[in-house]
């Protein structure tokens, strides 16, 4: 018999850090072209599966001196080698018990039509607006699941305010992918918020001011910085290189927030400074400080179920004396 128990133990066994489970009717509600259920209209079950950001990809970003580990790593290598692996395996479990396991991946370059923003993370994605449902009473495709959304059915954590997932093991230092599948597993409870106090560190210590008081993420923004699209910030770009791209400069001064048409207008130059990493994902030269106030925060707070013998940030700095030693 196929239980939540054995499900869990097995995807741990492929790699998995986090399992969790939800049922599928925790997404009643969810927009039409946003709802697995129209993806899998049998589904009772979805399995969460999240994958760990190692903390120690962050500290060359946090040192100011290497800037291509963490989205490689921590992005790239779990969303497009990693995690399709194990999920590719814990489906093939699934329909060697006799239910169907519809894979859900990460998508970073598309968004529906009616999507104003974009991915933060992945340059401009593709935006699908010209699709027509199939048959009446379903979507357009492809329908596309809110990741965040699914985390929390499947119990794995809550929202915090900085507008990314936070959970009890890796604060906001996780990825994640899902499963649907037609096998009835015990649900996870939905948690609560345990973690977010509202400190509002992740929105002060943004470098572009990409989230609002209110923890708003401004996405257009937020991928402007991760991009490196000011000098204040990106230690690769050069005064020179902006004036060489002068439909740039008021962007990259700061003079204008970032819109669509802002970020088209640095690609030239940023992209000269840093190129993307793989498979067209931005490199995170903002230093994805939101991310890291948070796990400093946390970690001081002693939040975390996922200690370390020294603390992720120091107050103060070491000289190279104190390195040699």
């Amino acid at each position: 018999m196929l239980t939540s128990e054995n499900v869990k133990k097995f995807a741990q066994g492929q790699g998995a850090d986090l399992v969790g489970i939800g049922s599928m009717d925790r997404f009643e509600g969810t927009p039409a072209g946003h709802d697995p259920r129209f993806i899998a209209p049998r589904a009772k079950s979805v399995i969460g599966l999240g994958f760990r950001v190692l903390r120690g990809s962050l500290r060359g970003i946090e040192e100011g001196t290497h800037f291509y580990q963490f989205p490689e790593m921590g992005i790239v290598h779990i969303d497009e080698v990693y995690a399709p692996g194990v999920l590719r395996r814990v489906a093939c479990y699934l329909e060697d018990h006799g239910f169907e396991g519809v894979v859900q991946r990460s998508v970073p370059d598309r968004r529906r039509g009616d999507d104003a923003g974009s991915n933060p993370e992945h340059l401009p994605a593709f935006k699908i607006k010209f699709a027509e449902p199939v048959a009446p009473g379903k979507p357009a495709p492809d329908v596309l699941m809110n990741f965040n959304q699914a985390a929390e059915i499947c119990g794995l954590g809550a929202m915090g305010r900085g507008g990314f997932f936070l959970t009890t093991a890796f604060g906001p230092l996780q990825r994640f992918a899902f499963i649907l599948t037609d096998a009835e597993l015990e649900p996870d409870p939905v948690q609560e918020n345990l973690l977010c106090d509202n400190c509002g560190e992740c929105i002060k210590s943004c470098p572009v001011n990409a989230i609002d008081k209110n923890g708003v993420l401004d996405e257009w923004q937020c991928m402007g910085g991760r991009m490196g699209g000011s000098l204040a910030i990106n230690p690769f770009l050069s005064p020179e290189l902006v004036k060489a791209n002068p439909a740039s400069e008021p962007y990259i001064s700061g003079d204008k927030r970032f819109t669509e048409e802002g970020i088209a207008a640095i690609k030239e130059a940023v992209e000269e400074a840093y190129p993307q990493v793989r498979f067209g994902y931005n490199p995170s030269l903002c230093g994805v400080a939101c991310q890291r106030a948070c796990l400093a925060h946390l970690e001081e707070k002693g939040m975390l179920t996922c200690k370390f013998v020294t603390p992720f940030r120091r107050h103060s700095t070491i000289t190279d004396s104190q390195l040699a030693e």
